[in-house]
């Protein structure tokens, strides 16, 4: 044996004994026995059995140089078939779990398919759907995809009709995620292009019911949230399986080509508001004077009715008591009545009676020219001056 084993191709070595042995012996580390006894094989030997296995695993058949390796290899090819046999059912086993454990990461969910039908869905970790009657899509639910909508993609798609006859330029992003990955890959075929074109229909359904200046100025959030909501109850009406987080309106402006001239008509629409509240203004503060100037004359006449009844009440009462005195001494009332009529009539003149007949000369001494009046009038302020 030592003889016939070659090179690692099967060539001719050596043909000394000594020579063979003692290469078997610093590659083996040990020696042949003495005697005509079984010898152990060469490591060229195993080294061209394992290339003849190569082979027939290749599609080759195996087989050595020499009578004595053909000998070998004749003896040893039906356990070379095994062995390919069991190393192609590994190999093909190896391949199977291959194709049949899979992994899903934590922000992942996986749709497992039994014969291309919806069977079930796989959680987070080591999955395993045997191949080929089950199949898997992993899709990525928690990442946050964005659609842009309006003047971010080409010129016209971001105008707008509003109700009152205007035209705005939208531009708005539309972020959204995965909520149920089975009816994504069954029931959308694109669900990038769905979600734009949603979200555009329901954008011109809002804006064409809106005026023109809540868009610009106040209701912009409102906007968005109302587009959110109804962007969401669209998808679900589809059976997407798709989320809308938030719709994030970016610019609401007038058209570029008349975005002068709009400014020109919000600032002559500003100064009509400052000139209307100015004039609101005056008007309430007027509309307030004659409030309360009618409030005074109504309580002033209320006091006039109040005083006047109450007087005409007293001289009625008076009137009934002066009657039952009349009536109780005629003479003594009447008297009374005319003294205090004179007294009434006359203390109101300012005049000087002399009585001609009194005195020895009567009135006649009085110098004509004397300013009695006056003289009476001094008298009178003196003695209230005095008084006081």
């Amino acid at each position: 044996m030592a003889g016939q084993s070659g090179g690692p191709w099967g060539g001719g070595g050596n043909s000394g004994g000594g020579g063979d042995d003692n290469r078997g012996g610093n590659r083996g580390g040990r020696r042949p026995p003495e005697g005509g006894g079984p010898q152990i094989p060469e490591i060229d030997e195993l080294v061209r059995k394992g290339q003849d296995q190569l082979r027939v695993l290749m599609g080759g058949r195996g087989g050595g140089t020499g009578g004595g390796a053909g000998g070998s290899g004749g003896g040893g090819g039906p356990a070379f078939g095994r062995g390919s046999i069991l190393l192609g059912g590994v190999i093909a086993v190896v391949l199977w779990g291959a194709a049949s454990f899979y992994t899903v990461k934590p922000e992942e969910q996986s749709v497992e398919l039994f014969l291309g039908e919806y069977a079930s869905i796989g959680n987070p970790g080591l999955n395993f759907a045997p191949w080929p009657v089950m199949t898997y899509e992993v899709v990525n639910v928690t990442s946050e995809r964005t659609e842009e909508v309006g003047g971010g993609r080409s010129g016209n798609d971001g105008l707008m009709l509003t109700t009152d006859a205007n035209i705005v330029d939208i531009d708005f992003q539309v972020v959204w995620n995965i909520s149920d990955p089975a009816k994504l890959l069954f029931n959308m075929r694109d669900p990038q292009l769905t979600v734009q074109a949603v979200s555009e229909s329901v954008m011109r359904e809002i804006i064409a019911a809106t005026t023109l200046a809540p868009i610009l100025n106040r209701d912009r959030g409102l906007i968005a949230d109302t587009a959110r909501q109804n962007i969401q109850e669209t998808l679900d009406a589809y059976d997407s399986g798709i989320n809308i987080v938030r719709v994030n309106l970016d610019t609401a402006d007038p058209p570029r080509e008349v975005i002068d001239s709009f400014r020109e008509v919000q600032a002559a629409e500003q100064e009509r508001d400052r000139l209307q509240r100015q004039a609101d203004a005056y008007a309430n503060r007027v509309l307030a004077e004659a409030r309360g100037e009618g409030a005074r004359i109504i309580e002033e006449a209320e006091g006039y009715r109040a005083r006047v009844v109450n007087e005409a009440i007293g001289e009625a009462s008076r009137f009934v008591a002066v009657s039952q005195e009349f009536n109780r001494a005629p003479e003594v009332t009447q008297r009374r009545l005319y003294l205090e009529t004179v007294e009434r009539t006359l203390g109101q003149l300012d005049k000087i009676l002399i009585d001609e007949s009194s005195g020895a000369g009567g009135g006649q001494g009085v110098v004509p020219y004397l300013p009695l009046n006056d003289l009476r009038r001094g008298t009178s302020n003196s003695s209230n001056g005095g008084s006081n």
